[in-house]
């Protein structure tokens, strides 16, 4: 089923999960015992990156399988689409299928790394896939079972020269065919809301969901936001910083925890259909702050 039924049918804000595959298929297991602790925040769906660390696209397809088979998600899987060829996306899309996917998070994805130092910069306009709208536009045409969501930056994409143009490209994607817009991590709700605001100015009216990252320490804040480009206020810097200067990591967990608590509230606030956890594929804190917001 997609997505954009079961958003149309919600009359009340919801949790949706992301999960990354484990690289070793010995920690499945392991991983499914711990997303099934999860069940009892009755998410919507359930995304899984495209391979931990750029791995085998078919660790994807397997936690996307679990997860429904034995969890009892609604899964929603990554697909890049940088140097993919028509074949390599029918191949994925068609495996989803046989078993029983039909959601998916369509990406642009990184530039493939260079083999050697001497490398010539990646072609960008090589390929039949340049932007995550093409992606979009023929999945949507040639598997039109398939529902498609996208990726939104509320601090705009690094890629992007100002705020209006990252607003115009995320509302391609979305003219392109796509369902409903879930977004890369922030801290600061004001970027969410300008990122709704400019999308209704321009005529998109599809749903944003916000991505909340409960802070776990301050070594993967740093790791997380050099991949992401996200921001991170100043104010909310410095408690994480006082935090750990007073109790350590523990402590600076606490405040991650109680800053993601507030920040849930205020998007529910302003209008936010429900909350996308990256649970890090970590059961504790996203049950600790779930407990701590109440309903929704």
């Amino acid at each position: 089923m997609k997505l954009s039924q079961v958003l149309r049918e919600r009359t009340r804000p919801f949790y949706s999960l992301e999960f990354f595959p484990p690289k070793d298929p010995e920690q499945f297991p392991a991983f499914i015992k711990t997303a099934s602790r999860l069940k009892e925040l009755d998410p919507l769906f359930a995304s899984v990156t495209y391979g931990a660390g750029g791995g085998s696209q078919q660790n994807t397809i397997e936690v996307a399988r679990r997860l429904k088979g034995e969890c009892g998600f609604e899964p929603m899987t990554h697909l890049t689409c940088v140097g993919a060829t028509h074949e390599r996306i029918d191949s994925y899309l068609r495996e989803l299928e046989s078993i029983g996917v039909s959601n998916i998070l369509a990406l642009r994805g990184d530039a493939p790394k260079p083999q050697s130092p001497d490398a010539p910069p990646f072609d960008w306009s090589s390929g039949p896939f340049r932007f995550a709208s093409d992606l979009v536009e023929y999945v949507c045409k040639k598997f039109p079972d398939f529902g498609v969501s996208v990726a939104g930056y509320p601090a705009p994409h690094p890629e992007s020269v100002t705020f209006e143009d990252d607003r115009v490209f995320t509302g391609r994607k979305l003219e392109a065919g796509a369902d409903f817009v879930v977004t890369q991590l922030f801290f600061d709700v004001r970027e969410y809301i300008d990122l709704t605001a400019r999308l209704r100015a321009i005529g998109c009216d599809k749903p944003v969901i916000p991505g909340v990252l409960p802070i776990q320490s301050f070594e993967s804040l740093r790791h997380v936001l050099s991949l992401c480009g996200a921001n991170i206020p100043a104010k909310l810097y410095i408690a994480l910083e006082d935090a750990n200067k007073s109790g350590g990591a523990e402590a600076v967990r606490e405040a991650g925890l109680k800053f993601a608590v507030e920040q849930i509230r205020r998007l529910i606030d302003a209008g936010a259909p429900g909350i996308h956890l990256y649970t890090l594929n970590k059961a504790d804190t996203c049950l600790r702050i779930a407990e701590a917001v109440g309903e929704l």
